[in-house]
Parts: C-alpha cells; structure tokens; sequence
C-alpha cells in the first residue's frame, strides 16, 4: 500500500491526465495492486490473530514450563553431587585413619621390640594404637554407609528422575510441534480464502498490460511534439567553373558571380558546434543574410518572376527551442522537459512551433465556446425566471435578475470577442501552414523543370534573369521569416566552475570532464541538477551540478 501510495498520481487537472496506454495501464495495475494489497491485509490480520498471537501466547507458556523442568534437573544433579562429595569425603578420612593406625602400629612394635624401652612408653603406644584401630573402624563403616547411600541416589538419578524429566520435556516438545502444525494449517486456511480475489486482481494486471498500444501511443508523441516546421531544403549549385576562361556562343552569355550563394562551411559548423539535438552533434546550416544577392528571380514560362530564397526558412524552429535541454535525461521529466521547451507562454502561443500553436489554440476555442453555451444556458434560464416573476408577482422582484442578466450578456460578449480573436489567429496558422504545403509543391516542380533544362555539361539561355541558376528552393515574402536569420551566436559565459570529482559523460548531452579542470559557465541549474558548461575548445555540454565548485561573475562578458 505504501508503494501504491508513492507512485500513485494525485488528483490533476484535466488536460494533465495521463494519455499513453502504457501509463494508463500502469495506473490501473496499481489499482489492482492495491486491491491485492488489501487481501494481503486480509491474510496479514489473520495470521496476527490465529498464528503470531496464538504461537506468542504458547510459546511463552513453554518457556515457563521448560524453565521449570530444567530447574527440577538441575536440583536432581545438584543433590547427586552432594551425596558423591559426602562419600568422598568419608572415604578420604577413612583412609586418613587407617595410615594413622599402620603407623602406630609400627611405633608400638618398634618400642615393643626395644630392650631400652620403658614399660610405660609401650603401654603408651599400644593404647595409641588401639585408638587408632578403634578410630579407623568407625571411619570404615561411616564410609560403607554413605558409599551404599550414594550407589542407591545414582541409580535413582539415572533410573528414574532424569528420564522422568526429558519424558516431560519430550511431551513439551510434541505438543509444541501438535501446536505449530495446526498454525501451518491456519495459515493455508487463510491464504486460500484470498485466492479468489487475488486471482481476479491478477488477471485485471494481465488485462491492463495487454491493453498497451505502442502504435497509439507514439502517435500520441507525434501530435504532441509535431512542430509543422518543414525539413531544410537543398544546398544550391556553386558553380566554380564559371571563372575559367571558355568560349562564348551566340546562345550563352556568362553568368554573373554570385557572391550571396556562397555560405561559409567552416563558419556555420563552428556556429552550430556545441548545438545539440536528438542524434547528438549536428552542424545546423545557417542562412545568409537576406541581401538583394541572396534574394533571387525565377522565370515561368508565362514571363511572370517570383522570389525564391536559398535556404529552407527553419531557423525560426531550431532557433525558438535552441534555450531548451537538448536532452531529457528521463521519463519523469519528459513533461518538464517540454514545457521547457516551450519557454514564456504568450496569448497567441506565437512562442509555439506551427502545429503546437494550431492546437493549443483549437483547444482554447473549444474551452470558450463551452464557457459561452454555459453563459448562454444562464441567460436563458434567467430569462425563464424573470417571465415567471413578471407574470407571478408574488414569487419575486424581476428588477432583481437585471444584474445578474446584464453581467451574463457582458461575459457573452467578451467570450464572443475572445472566439473570434482566437479564430483568427487560428486562421492565420492555418494560412500559413497551407501556404507551406503550395509552396513545397511549387518547388518540386521547379526542381524538376530546372533538371530537365540543363544538360550535363551546363547550356545557358540567352535571358539574363534565367541565366542565374539556383536550387530548387521555395517562394515566400520575406517578412515572413524576418525571426529566421537572426544570428546563432554562442551563448555568453556567465561564470566558471572547477570540476571537484571526475565524470565520464557517456550520455548523449553531457560534457566530460577531469578532476580539477576549469570550464565556463553558460546556462544556471534550473533545478534538475545539470548545469551547461563549455570548455577552451568551444564543445558544451551539461554536466551535474554536484560534481562542479560555481563562481557566477555579476558583470561576465562572452567567453
């Protein structure tokens, strides 16, 4: 439950709901999982009340009755050693007195034996050693006695009180054993009754993994991410041969030099070094200033010219996401990531790529139109009720919905006023984009008209105006795309950072870097723990925030 819980979303609004089938069904499984959860709980509060509680309580209670047949073993041993220390001790003073009496028996013969003795010193002597014998024997049968008392508690001991007390610990043990099967049996019982439920919940797992669309989901990452921007369009032909000296027929005449076709590759790699984009590296064309060479005239064949530019305009795409991450670095900040993208909200969602902003507006129309059948439901029911006050008196004040009635009409109009900007601007979008589509094709032609007048070896035509030849390019007013040749400068360094551990960088958009090695800093952490940094050597790249010591300058100038 608590991982439910954790990974389950909170109440969102409703254009935040989740779309994808994979999230849907992720969703609905911790749904089941928390219905599986609660059978768990089920089985939880079942084993804590038949088996925990029940094998607590009595194991408590063999532990108060093992205590007590091991305390009575331990007595029973306790008294066999003092019968065996009572024996020993008996035996060891009976020995003592028999060598007593060996040698007063030696001393009384040594003295009997002795002429120089006194008759005295061997009364004394024998008397000393009838005492002896005397002592000794009464040790002989003191000994005898406790001997026969401890043979008798040994047997006893091992006859009868021990197996007495492991048969008791033995029943002790097969009644606990009685005890843990029937909590065994408790606890099958208890999962068996949960099995049907939990078997539903797990099919419902299974039919919401089987639910995923990836089709449908990655058409939902289509129309969510589209831009209808179009793909760059073709390099023109530079052609060099043009400042050979040749021969010039009475059909030909020299084409003039065209300093405006010609686009520094060096300048606009070392521009775009550093830009990143899906692949990694990419050196993004940059378009040539639109100067009166680089604007050029195409003849139809009714006589008729229109401009054609050299470049596909989407500058103004690359350049409107460029502030973005180039990189997400994972799936739950997929949405940050394009919000990021977008960059500051603007009514007219001007900030949006072509397609976004079709339907971020189709969608605010929808939302306005929705709120004007609300208003205008309200009107008519206060309208209803103003006819009922006016033909009934007594039910209330007509004057008395006239606010209320002025304010609906108000919102009305204002809505109305809202729908129709909006409409515009979504015509507008529109426009546009149509207009795109009869251009590509316009230029497919022509590409194919221009292929097919020239030969291998290039003929010129005698009209000055056809004599300059261009790719096959794309016609559009050039205000159109004003936003499109602004200059792609790299970003200015707005501090250093010296790199305090080592990091690899084998993500695509991150930068490498040593322990100790200085780089430039050119975009802060805006809180996902990356910041954008760039070496001596112009390569950029985001690297982790914790692994870097920032110094920020307050007046930075471009590195």
């Amino acid at each position: 439950r608590n991982l439910v819980k954790k990974y389950c979303p909170k109440r969102s609004p409703k254009d935040e709901e989740p779309r994808f089938t994979s999230c849907i069904a992720f969703f609905n499984i911790l749904n089941e999982l928390n219905d599986y959860a609660g059978q768990r709980e089920v089985v939880a509060e079942e084993m804590g009340h038949r088996v925990y509680g029940e094998l607590m309580r009595y194991s408590h209670d063999l532990k108060t009755e093992r205590k007590m047949h091991l305390q009575e073993g331990r007595k029973a041993q306790q008294y066999l050693d003092m019968c065996w220390k009572q024996m020993d001790n008996s035996k060891k003073k009976f020995e003592r007195e028999c060598r007593e009496a060996e040698k007063a028996q030696q001393s009384y013969e040594r003295l009997d034996n002795d002429t120089n003795a006194t008759k005295a010193d061997v009364e004394k002597a024998k008397q000393q050693l009838n005492l002896r014998t005397h002592m000794a024997d009464e040790n002989k049968n003191e000994y005898a006695a406790q001997l026969q008392n401890f043979n008798g508690e040994q047997h006893k001991h091992y006859y009868i009180v021990i197996p007495q007390i492991y048969k008791q610990l033995q029943e002790m043990d097969e009644r606990r054993t009685i005890k843990l099967s029937e909590c065994y049996k408790g606890f099958a019982d208890s999962e068996r009754k949960v099995i049907p439920i939990i078997s539903k919940c797990l099919e419902g797992m299974i039919l919401a993994a089987k639910s995923v669309d990836e089709h449908r989901d990655s058409q939902l990452v289509i129309d969510c991410f589209k831009s209808g921007f179009e793909p760059p369009g073709d390099f023109p032909f530079e052609d060099y041969s043009q400042n050979i000296y040749r021969t010039i027929s009475d059909g030909t005449i020299s084409t003039p030099k065209q300093e405006g076709m010609r686009i520094d590759t060096k300048t606009t790699v070392g521009k775009a070094k550093g830009k990143l984009w899906l692949f990694g590296k990419k050196p993004k064309p940059q378009s040539p200033p639109l100067t009166p060479t680089s604007l050029y005239t195409s003849s139809t064949p009714n006589g008729s010219q229109y401009p054609i530019f050299s470049i596909e305009p989407v500058h103004y795409c690359m350049s409107d996401i460029k502030t973005g991450k180039p990189r997400i670095p994972s799936f739950r900040s997929l949405k940050r990531g394009y919000f990021c993208l977008q960059g500051p909200a603007l009514e007219d969602f001007s900030h949006l790529p072509p397609e976004q902003r079709r339907k971020k507006l189709q969608q605010r129309i929808d939302e306005l139109n929705r709120e004007l059948q609300k208003e205008t439901d309200q009107k008519d029911a206060l309208i209803k009720m103003k006819d009922v006050y006016e033909k009934n008196p007594q039910m209330g004040d007509p004057s008395s919905l006239q606010p209320k009635l002025t304010e609906t009409m108000s919102n009305m109009d204002r809505l109305r006023m809202e729908i129709h900007k909006n409409e515009a601007w979504l015509s507008e979008v529109e426009g546009k984009v149509a207009a795109r589509s009869d251009r590509r094709h316009s230029s497919d032609i022509n590409h194919l008209v221009t292929q097919g007048r020239e030969s291998p070896e290039g003929s010129y035509t005698d009209d000055a105006n056809q004599e300059v030849r261009g790719p096959p390019q794309q016609h559009a007013h050039p205000n159109e795309f004003d936003d499109e040749f602004e200059d792609d400068d790299p970003l200015p360094a707005i501090g250093h950072c010296k790199a305090i551990y080592p990091f690899d960088g084998h993500n695509e958009g991150t930068l490498a870097m040593k322990e100790g090695e200085i780089l430039y800093i050119i975009e802060e952490d805006k809180g996902d723990g990356w910041t954008r940094a760039r070496r001596h050597n112009g390569e950029e790249g985001y690297v982790p925030t914790s692994y870097i010591d920032v110094t920020l300058e307050k007046n930075s100038k471009g590195a």
